[in-house]
């Protein structure tokens, strides 16, 4: 539950600054950090889930309800990942277009 609140702030946030609102650059940074976590632990839970139907589809014994279980999970997780790599792209594009800014 944390968790999901944390991602949601995240993502309101990213969206926010890549609309163009205010940032300072420490914001920046941080934002930037956040971002690559959420991208980190994303793609750490799709190889799971990917190693998890490997091993059902292995397995004969494996009933449907477990894989279509694992099939849903992938399939929530896969766009979330697409995004979360968007959004830390457009960020960074964000952060340079910033920067370049400040410094003239």
């Amino acid at each position: 539950m944390v968790t999901e609140t944390l991602n949601v702030a995240l993502l309101s946030r990213l969206r926010d600054v890549l609309a163009d609102e205010p940032v300072t650059e420490t914001e920046l940074r941080s934002l930037s950090e956040q971002a690559d976590g959420w991208v980190r632990a994303l793609r750490g839970q799709v190889n799971a889930t990917e190693r998890r139907l490997d091993a059902l589809v292995a397995d004969p014994d494996t009933s449907l309800t477990e894989l279509a279980a694992e099939l849903r999970r992938i399939e929530i997780l896969l766009p979330a990942l697409a995004e979360a790599h968007a959004l830390l792209a457009g960020l960074d594009a964000r952060a340079r277009t910033l920067r370049t800014a400040w410094v003239t």
